[in-house]
């Protein structure tokens, strides 16, 4: 069965944000509503007016490590090495650019390394001689997605992090939570609305893209996700008393929804593979915030799952005759 492909739009590069709205909370938002097909041009603070006393509001709290490094070979040549996860004492599993040999040894400063494997993923295993992460993360920087054509600067470390960012752990920021503020969320506080918190590390997923393949050769990297048992009893509250889920980015929603025993919330931590699209059954979440996603990303196909494709690539196709802002430092859109 071959998986039927989601739209794939042209955009003109201009509309790719490359730095991001002081003022978070004066972002363009698109207003869908799924039942009347209705699509209203809102400022992202106005979001305040959609949801209801009683309502749930789940926010990703995780936070962006410095993930990329750069050092040199023993050879003399240049290395970026991209942190993905510690897989054991001393050992990590890291993207790499550059001419990589297995057995190559690199330096970070006095920090050295050597390549030890390549996976079966395209990833390789490398052995740093310390194992102080926060040693390491001295050299890093933030890891900005490759479409934005420059060098993180200091702005960058503030604004591609959510204002309750607080894990560290995250290799991209859930960027749909970029837009709120602290003003934003009290008033959602005064109206009723719970707020309540998961945290998902963006990681290797977040930068797959889909090309048309067999539906049932679709695999994407986990990622690690933990979801409290306050927040799991908020949730089931508000669902069992007819209230809204609001999911702040497809990562709230991929974690929501790999974590449900019999139409309820579980309190969990592990590892979700999931891949949401066309055809899923949403089993917790009635509203999604989120960002405008590249072409063939995964999310672009569970924003299409969740919204419709027709009426997603609707709202797309105005948002680029508007010179909305597209991606990571982006505009904004509410789907209800």
């Amino acid at each position: 069965m071959i998986m039927e492909e989601i739209f794939n739009y042209y955009l003109p590069k201009e509309l790719i944000a490359q730095y991001p709205i002081k003022d978070r909370g004066k972002a363009n938002l698109l207003i869908i509503n799924r039942k009347t097909g209705e699509i209203i041009e809102k400022i992202f603070e106005n979001i305040v007016e959609f949801l209801n006393s009683g309502d749930v509001l789940v926010l990703n709290d995780a936070k962006v490590i410095p993930a990329r490094l750069y050092g040199k070979k023993e050879t003399g040549g240049k290395i970026e090495i991209f942190l993905l996860n510690k897989k054991e004492r001393y050992i990590w599993e890291v993207l790499l650019r550059g001419n990589i040999k297995i057995g190559q040894k690199f330096f970070i400063d006095k920090i050295n390394g050597i390549i030890i494997e390549k996976t079966s993923e395209g990833s390789y295993l490398v052995k740093f001689n310390i194992d102080n992460y926060e040693e390491i993360k001295k050299h890093g920087e933030i890891p900005l997605p490759p479409y934005i054509k420059r060098k993180p600067n200091e702005e960058d470390e503030k604004y591609y992090q959510t204002i309750y960012a607080k894990k560290e752990g995250a290799l991209a920021a859930p960027t749909a939570g970029l837009h709120f503020t602290k003003e934003i969320l009290e008033n959602l506080k005064d109206k009723g609305v719970e707020i309540v918190y998961l945290t998902l590390y963006i990681g290797w997923a977040s930068f797959r893209l889909i090309k048309k393949i067999n539906i049932q050769n679709i695999s994407i990297p986990e990622e690690f996700f933990e979801i409290p048992q306050d927040t799991a009893d908020k949730i089931n509250t508000a669902n069992a008393s007819g209230k809204k889920i609001f999911a702040v980015g497809t990562s709230c929603v991929r974690a929501l929804e790999s974590s449900i025993i019999g139409n309820k919330i579980v309190a969990k931590r592990e590892k979700t593979n999931l891949f949401i699209k066309q055809g899923f059954n949403f089993k917790i979440v009635n509203g999604l915030i989120t960002n405008f996603h590249l072409p063939n990303s995964t999310h672009l196909y569970l924003v299409c799952a969740f919204g419709g494709t027709n009426l997603v690539e609707k709202a797309y196709k105005l948002a680029i005759e508007k010179k909305y802002r597209f991606y990571s430092y982006g505009d904004a859109m509410l789907i209800i």
